[in-house]
């Protein structure tokens, strides 16, 4: 598979948190289709009970 170069801003109060951000969001990028991270970014940006459910269900 072919690898892309983006330059993007990440909001955080530290660099630490927005480190541990980027980290998450490339495995995410590794695992999940472009259409699986369509559907999750449309449901936690429309669907707040399903994204309370979920971090419930993650603990945090």
């Amino acid at each position: 598979m072919k690898e892309y170069n983006y330059n993007i801003r990440i909001p955080a109060l530290l660099e630490k948190e927005a480190q541990e951000k980027m980290a998450a969001l490339a495995v995410l990028a590794s695992h999940l289709t472009a259409k699986e991270l369509t559907k999750l970014a449309h449901i936690v940006k429309t669907d707040p009970v399903k994204t309370a459910m979920a971090k419930k269900y993650l603990g945090v």
